[in-house]
């Protein structure tokens, strides 16, 4: 196929520009944060092997990546083995929209965890902006159920960080970036996890 658009601006300046922005937040996130990944990598390993579980939530893309981890651990990620539980609080559409209706969309998580989630399970709240008011009050909810809590959030360092007991900052305040870099850090814990759990 031979069309080739006539661009209204410099393409090939926009893939530079975004690849090196890219390789800059995934090495500066690296850098900063490689000990609370580690960390919550930990908890993750210990929960499982107590036979607990990890929750992952959040709005948007990070719904999207919720969904997406949580498979990861149902499934497999690189190896064959066991289920491994995992859930996202993004999936029921009945549970999402009678919440938001009879209360409101920022108790959409923590109405969900208030019933599902148990001593010792590990929470992973995804925000971007770091401010979803939902997130945080699903953290919240979490801490009070004795969960250990993790955030994944951008740069900025705002109230769902505060509201967990760990906080893995994407080194970026440009949405795109910061999601990429957060799925990113959710296959280490994916890959770390599984290694730990079943690698030989």
């Amino acid at each position: 196929m031979d069309f080739k658009p006539e661009w209204k601006f410099s393409v090939d300046e926009l893939l530079q520009s975004s690849l090196n922005s890219a390789l800059e937040s995934f090495k500066q996130t690296m850098h900063d944060s490689s000990s609370a990944i580690l960390h919550a990598a930990s908890w993750m390993v210990k929960a499982l092997s107590n036979n607990n579980k990890v929750i992952f939530f959040g709005n948007g893309g990070s719904a999207a990546d919720s969904q997406h981890l949580a498979a990861e651990f149902v499934n497999r990620f690189r190896l064959d083995r066991q289920p491994l539980p995992a859930i996202a609080l993004t999936t029921d559409s009945s549970i999402l929209t009678s919440i938001s209706n009879d209360y409101g969309y920022e108790h959409i998580f923590s109405k969900q965890i208030e019933a599902l989630c148990d001593k010792g399970d590990v929470a992973v709240g995804i925000s971007t902006s770091g401010a979803s008011e939902n997130v945080v009050r699903g953290l919240e909810a979490a801490l009070r159920k004795g969960a250990c809590t993790v955030a994944l959030t951008g740069r900025r360092k705002g109230p769902v960080s505060k509201a967990s007991d760990i906080s893995i900052m994407a080194a970026s305040s440009d949405t795109p970036r910061i999601q990429e870099v957060h799925i990113f850090i959710g296959h280490l814990l994916c890959d770390i996890v599984e290694k730990e759990l079943f690698g030989e």
